[in-house]
Order: C-alpha cells, then sequence, then structure tokens
C-alpha cells in the first residue's frame, strides 16, 4: 500500500504534485492529483476509450464534493483558477492511499468521510464511492453528500472552451442519468443512489492546469455541469459514470471482482515483498486489448501503443509477471501488422492506419520472441507462426525497405535518410530531426548481431542447417565490421554512429547495448570498459543520462515550450528505462560476488523512493540530468516499470 500522510495531503503544492492513475484494460483510464485540482488536460473521472485501446476521450472530467452536515456545507474539491486556488479542499485531506485503488479520507469537524475511485476492467466505466467512517459515533447529525459532474467531452489532447453547439441537456430515469452533448460522441450515463436530482446547466470557466501551462500548451479549460445529485448518507453514495447503462446495485460486485482480479495478479507474479508487489499492478495498467489480441500502452496520459516500446517492455510487463499468455496474444498480434519487414511504430491515435517509420522496433521483436521461448519453451509457436516473420523481416533488410534500412556491404545496418528519425532518440521539431543518428547507429548494430544469432539457433532447433549458416556467417561479418569501425581508442569505448568516414564520438548510452545483449560482439575487455565509461558519465540514480555531460549540447533540465523540450529530450535527459540494460551489462563483466549483488540491488532499490513521488505506485519516463534528477515526461511509462520489474525478478 503506498500511504501519504496530511503533511502532504494538506499541502496543495505536494498534493497536487502527486498524480494517481486507474486504468480499464481497454485503453480507458481515470487520473489525476491527490489534491484533486487537475493539472494536465489528460486528467479526469472517465477518459473513454471509444476505438479501443485509442480514440480517447474525456467524458467525465470530475465531480465538485460538498459534504452537508446539519445544514452546513464544506466543499470537499480543490480547483486552481487565475490567482486563487478554489475551493480549498485539500485541508480537509488527512489521507491519501492506493489500497489498492485511490481513496481519499478527509476529517470535516470530527467527521470522517472516504472517497473511492475504481475503474471497472473491460469497459468504460468509473465507479465512484463516498462513505462516512465514523457514523456511529455521531448518528445524531445528518450527513448529506452533494456532487456536481463537469464534464468536458472532448479528445483528451485538446481543452474544451464554452461554445453553444453544446447540448446541455440530460434524462433521467430512476437510478440513473444521461447526458449527450454532441451526437458524434458516446452517452455518458451516471447510475446512481442519489436521494434527489437537480437541474443546473451552467459553465464553471477558467480551470487552469499548471503542468500545461509549464509545458508551454494552452493551459485554460471550462467545464460543464448540467446537474447535481443529492444523496443521504445514512447509506453510502455510489455513482458508475460509463458509456454504457449499469445498475448501481451492482457497485459492491464490480468492487470485489477488481480487488480479486488484482490479487490474482500479485500472486501469479510471485512478488516477494510490497515493492514487486506495486510493480507487477503498474505494469498491468500498460496492458491493453487491441482486436482480438493484446498490446502495450507505452506511457500514460498521451501515448499510443508503440511497436519498440512494446517489444522492449514485453519481458518485463508479461513474462517477469508469469503472464506469459499476455505475451504470446502481443506477439501475435504485432506480427499481423509487418510490413515489407517492418514493425509498426505506433497506433496514432487520430486512425488506426500503423506508422512504419522506425529501425529498431523490428529488430527488439527478435530478442521479445527469443526471451518469450526462453520462458515457455513454445517451440510450436515459434514453428508454425513466428519462425517464418522472423526469416521475412532478415530477407527484407538484405535487399533493402524503407528509409533505406538495409545490409551494407559490410555486413551492418544501415538505415536513415533527411528528415526521418528512426531510433528510438527521435525528437523532432517540424523538419527539425534533433538527433538524426542517420547511418551505422551503434545500438541497430548490437540489434542486428541479436537478430541474426537468434534466428540462426532457431533455425539449427527446427533443423534448417543451411538458413542456421548463412545467419551465422552474416553474424561474423557485422562483427568484424563492428569492431573495425566502432571502436574508439581516444574514449575506451564505442562511437555512436558511424556514417562512411564520419564517426560520432558522442558519449550516448546507446552503446551499452552492445554489452547487454544475450549475444555481443565485443570481448570481455571492451565490455568492461563499455560500462565503465557508461557508469563514469552517464549512471544516476533514476536510469541513464543521454548525453555526457561533458558535451557541448547536454541539456540538464527538460523543461519549457515544446522546441526546448524536445531539443533537451535525447541530449542530456534521464531515461529510467536504461537502467535494465546497463545492469545487465553491469553483471555481464563484474564478477558474480556480495558485492556486485549490493550494487544491483542498490541500483533498484533507488526507484522505490520514486514510487511515491510523481505518480503514484508509477514510474516516471525521464528525469532531469541533475540532481535532484525532478521527474519529467510521463508519470507513467511502460518499458521504465518492465525493466524495474524484469531486473527485479532475474536478480
Amino acid at each position: 500500500m503506498i500511504d501519504f500522510d496530511s503533511d502532504i495531503c494538506g499541502n496543495f503544492e505536494s498534493s497536487t504534485a502527486r498524480e494517481w492513475l486507474e486504468t480499464n484494460g481497454i485503453g480507458g483510464y481515470a487520473s489525476s492529483t491527490i489534491s484533486g485540482a487537475h493539472s494536465r488536460r489528460y486528467h479526469g473521472l472517465l477518459v473513454a476509450a471509444t476505438r479501443p485501446p485509442l480514440g480517447r476521450m474525456v467524458l467525465l472530467s470530475k465531480f465538485e464534493a460538498t459534504l452537508v452536515i446539519n445544514g452546513e456545507r464544506f466543499e470537499l474539491s480543490s480547483n486552481r483558477y487565475p490567482g486563487s486556488v478554489h475551493p480549498e479542499g485539500y485541508r480537509f485531506l488527512k489521507q491519501f492511499r492506493l489500497d489498492p485503488f485511490p481513496i481519499w479520507t478527509y476529517h470535516v469537524n470530527g467527521i470522517e468521510i472516504e472517497n473511492s475511485i475504481f475503474m471497472i476492467y473491460g469497459e468504460n466505466s468509473t465507479v465512484c464511492q463516498w462513505k462516512i467512517k465514523n457514523r456511529s459515533v455521531i448518528s445524531a447529525l445528518k450527513f448529506e453528500i452533494e456532487l456536481k459532474p463537469l464534464i468536458a467531452f472532448r479528445d483528451h489532447h485538446h481543452l474544451k472552451h464554452e461554445n453553444a453547439e453544446f447540448d446541455g441537456g440530460y434524462n433521467a430515469e430512476e437510478n440513473l442519468v444521461s447526458v449527450s452533448p454532441h451526437t458524434e460522441m458516446p452517452t455518458l450515463y451516471f447510475a446512481h443512489n442519489a436521494r434527489s436530482i437537480e437541474r443546473q446547466g451552467q459553465w464553471y470557466r477558467n480551470f487552469e492546469y499548471a503542468i500545461e501551462q509549464e509545458r508551454g500548451f494552452d493551459f485554460r479549460e471550462d467545464l460543464f455541469q448540467p446537474f447535481s445529485l443529492r444523496f443521504d448518507l445514512t447509506t453510502d453514495a455510489r455513482v458508475i459514470a460509463s458509456t454504457e447503462r449499469r445498475l448501481i446495485a451492482d457497485v459492491e460486485t464490480y468492487e470485489t471482482a477488481e480487488i480479486e482480479r488484482r490479487k490474482e495478479l500479485v500472486k501469479i507474479s510471485g512478488a516477494k515483498d510490497g515493492f514487486s508487489s506495486r510493480l507487477v499492478l503498474a505494469a498491468d495498467q500498460f496492458i491493453v486489448s487491441r482486436g482480438s489480441g493484446k498490446t502495450v500502452i507505452a506511457g500514460y496520459h498521451w501515448f499510443s501503443d508503440w511497436g519498440r516500446d512494446t517489444m522492449i517492455a514485453l519481458n518485463g510487463l508479461t513474462l517477469a509477471t508469469n503472464r506469459p499468455e499476455i505475451a504470446k496474444s502481443i506477439l501475435i498480434e504485432f506480427g499481423k501488422h509487418i510490413s515489407e519487414g517492418m514493425l509498426p511504430n505506433r497506433f496514432p491515435d487520430a486512425g488506426e492506419t500503423p506508422e512504419y517509420n522506425t529501425v529498431d522496433a523490428t529488430l527488439w521483436y527478435f530478442e521479445a520472441i527469443r526471451a518469450y521461448v526462453e520462458k515457455t519453451g513454445d517451440y510450436d509457436l515459434l514453428r508454425e507462426v513466428l519462425f517464418e516473420k522472423l526469416i521475412d523481416i532478415i530477407d527484407w533488410h538484405i535487399r533493402g525497405t524503407r528509409y533505406q534500412i538495409h545490409v551494407n556491404t559490410d555486413g551492418l545496418l544501415y538505415a536513415g535518410e533527411p528528415g526521418v528519425q528512426l531510433t528510438w532518440m527521435d525528437a523532432k521539431i517540424g523538419d527539425w530531426v534533433v538527433t538524426p543518428r542517420t547511418g551505422k547507429a551503434v545500438e541497430i548494430q548490437a540489434l542486428w548481431y541479436n537478430a541474426l544469432c537468434v534466428t540462426a539457433e532457431f533455425a539449427k532447433r527446427f533443423g534448417d542447417g543451411e538458413r542456421q549458416k548463412i545467419y551465422l556467417s552474416m553474424a561474423a561479418a557485422a562483427k568484424a565490421s563492428f569492431n573495425g569501425q566502432f571502436w574508439n581508442e581516444h574514449e575506451d569505448c564505442l562511437y555512436d554512429v558511424v556514417n562512411g568516414g564520419e564517426r560520432d564520438a558522442s558519449i550516448r548510452p546507446n552503446q551499452i547495448f552492445a554489452v547487454s545483449l544475450t549475444h555481443t560482439m565485443l570481448d570481455p575487455e571492451k565490455g568492461r570498459k563499455v560500462v565503465e565509461k557508461v557508469e563514469a558519465e552517464l549512471l544516476t540514480p533514476v536510469g541513464l543520462r543521454s548525453q555526457s555531460r561533458h558535451d557541448p549540447h547536454y541539456a540538464s533540465i527538460y523543461i519549457g515550450s515544446p522546441l526546448e523540450r524536445d531539443a533537451a529530450y535525447h541530449q542530456g535527459t534521464v531515461w529510467g528505462w536504461l537502467m535494465g540494460p546497463f545492469v545487465d551489462a553491469y553483471l555481464k563483466v563484474n564478477s558474480k560476488d556480495a558485492a556486485t549483488d549490493a550494487r544491483v540491488a542498490q541500483i533498484i532499490s533507488s526507484f522505490k523512493l520514486h514510487l511515491t513521488y510523481a505518480m503514484a505506485g508509477q514510474v516516471s519516463e525521464i528525469f532531469d540530468a541533475d540532481p535532484p534528477y525532478a521527474p519529467r515526461g510521463c508519470a507513467a511509462q511502460a518499458w521504465s516499470v518492465a525493466e524495474l520489474l524484469r531486473l527485479n525478478s532475474k536478480y
């Protein structure tokens, strides 16, 4: 359980800096801050995936909640407006915990009231409950709560502003209210056990979202309040906000089912402590349905499912949690979308047509399959479905595919052309590719060599000696060329990119993959020197810097306008997911002894405190490159969680 006391909860800045997240397994989510004041455009109590796992829309932004005790009103909500915070409900907030879902405890004039929120798995439904905890002590008092829903009905990337086209009406039935402001959007249903409904029909204007302002975006929003619900708190107040018609009488059944589902995930995983258990639950939030299969949301709140992120995260999210059936589904689902020997880079929110502009996602597919087969021994799936796909991918890379991705005459893999970004360092501002890395990038060679060796092993398993020989020969050629072209004698490490006679000597983390992957082209001594260089120049308590501090282009802070942030994204900014390959590489080049074990344990445990600093129970995408390593970017990132889980289960 993650728990915050009144020192955090009663401080507006501290409680607003910490977020929470609930997800529904189909791409939808509910999220806000502990204080209840939204700080992002993406915050809302029901952000529905209208085309699972995408098409996400903020339908219900929040409830304005007022506790009424013998006629006296106490506002429990918090909002940031221009120049003020109103109401100041956080002052009554004494505790917030994840147990297992978000629960707030307010103390008002000796009264203890608890608010909880969870989503129903598999559908766009959020359940909100309010209950008096110490009713028996104060039974003579009359308790009511008034809830005013504030609705947005907009794409989650945009903001709502008051407009005349917004239909503010509602339909009321017994224990059910529905609103449908725009005909092209879903109807939102409120199942409830309220005593009465009162028509309101007004706009709340100028909510301010601090993180959007910090990020250089539009940060003010208007929300509409169609009605209010009034509950007699002799029983718990309950609301199900949903795109489906739901019965309020089923709340306890939904709650029990969700608690048991999460308990089962932890049990199956074999989690050995509270830290591991929390990571297992964090991992589950990224696994969502796509068609008949599964995929991975790369990060909350704004990322969709990305091929690269999915393949990198697959091991930690599914295999390390003992859910190989999910891994199998993901591998099959992405296999359906292979085109010209390439895996999709991402599935955009705006449509179903995948984008094929990545060189590494496809190569990570080989490593994901290798890890899956090693975990499960499922050679039937490999033989019947996946092996031919891997052969086809290699064939396409030999003859050449999009963006000049092809095997060069030296056996190494070339990729890139002007105006495109193909590696994971993919920031682009207009036509400016910040880190183009055109040519032969170091981690692409490591992944290519690994892919050839993995496929050669599979060929041997299936008695395909001819292909085994071909792939091993290609791997040997790549290894010889790599060692001849990439070793930087001056720095005792690897060049980042080789392109003809040009060699990029930037000290970046990409070279760690030449040591960390299952199959490596480096001898032990060179591997040790790479790890030492990365440790000395790039290692922080929360991941690896994307650029050395000594580089003239080094950017230590990821903040400001989109231009400023993207310019710093891979120029120093720390990436948490890179801790995984660093530990793998560190263990390869160091003796297995108590000192090494202690060092690895220290590296992993450095993230424990972070679970209480940004998104409660989650791991951020990136961090500033210098102390105090402030968390930035997505507050919950799949590969950050996945690599921690993989390390924690393995070491």
